[in-house]
């Protein structure tokens, strides 16, 4: 029983394969990147998840008054020496 499951996945992409050769240059190219857009979505959305979820973080770390937003690291912050 364990052998059929790696048959069926090489019998699967031989199917894929040989449908890929039987189109054209033009389906072969929505094919292909169908494909590479299935294959890299995962990827995308925890990409964008990250970057949602640092953007959120970021926003919770500001003091608001009013409609102005703050952050905290432009608090107390000691005027700089500069040589004129």
């Amino acid at each position: 029983m364990i052998e059929k499951v790696p048959a069926g996945v090489v019998l699967a992409c031989c199917a894929v394969m040989l449908l890929r050769l039987a189109l054209g240059p033009a389906r072969r190219q929505r094919f292909d990147a169908f494909f590479v857009r299935l294959w890299r979505w995962p990827r995308s959305r925890r990409k964008a998840r990250k970057l949602a979820d640092d953007a959120i973080a970021r926003a919770r770390g500001v003091r608001r008054e009013g409609n102005v937003y703050t952050p905290d690291s432009f608090e107390n912050k000691p005027p700089r020496d500069r040589m004129h």
